[in-house]
């Protein structure tokens, strides 16, 4: 029988689950920043052979539609740039910029930008919302390892901050507490049962 595995960047992410995984699950950790993720996440594949993934973390909203503790699946993690928004970049037509979520989790879906680093300006998240609800940095990672591995893959985020000049702020202040938010609301829906 398959296990399943629960990825996070690091641990206070993963709520405790750390030391204690719910019966059928193992835990890993990714690492921050969409390469390493992809890294870890091919080799914790490789490792544990699971039968699905499932990402938990903390994320950024753009803008009003999302609200700090709100919880999300993503429905797509789409790799982009403010460059390539504001038009100062592009990437080759056969680069592949999104990967769907292949399982479904019992939250509000939302796409997901994956920049390649924390976007900090107002003007920036204004540029990036027309794309996408919120901002993390690493599941286009996560979700290209799986899909290449044929993996059943999805993600489940708890907003910590809004996207911004407040934003590291903001992330420090919650991200410990709306990630215990998550990983509670997770077993409540019987995902970690």
């Amino acid at each position: 029988m398959h296990v399943s595995l629960l990825l996070a960047a690091f641990p206070p992410e993963l709520a405790g689950l750390d030391a204690a995984a719910p019966p059928g699950w193992v835990t890993g950790l990714t690492g921050v920043g969409a390469v390493t993720a992809a890294v870890e996440t091919a080799r914790l594949l490789s490792h544990h052979r699971p039968g699905r993934v499932l990402f938990v973390g903390t994320c950024g909203a753009y803008d009003s539609r999302l609200a700090v503790g709100d919880l999300l699946s993503s429905a797509e993690a789409i790799a982009v740039s403010l460059d390539e928004r504001e038009g100062r970049a592009y990437r080759p037509v056969v680069e592949r910029t999104r990967w769907p979520a292949t399982w479904a989790l019992p939250f509000p879906a939302h796409a997901v930008a994956v920049p390649p680093a924390i976007t900090c300006t107002e003007p920036g998240a204004r540029a990036l919302a027309g794309l996408a609800a919120v901002e993390h940095l690493e599941l286009t990672g996560v979700f290209a390892a799986c899909h290449a591995a044929g993996v059943p893959v999805a993600a489940a985020l708890a907003v910590a901050n809004r996207v911004g000049p407040d934003a590291s702020a903001g992330w420090k202040a919650n991200h410990a507490r709306v990630s215990r938010a998550l990983v509670d609301g997770l077993r409540r829906a019987g995902v970690l049962a």
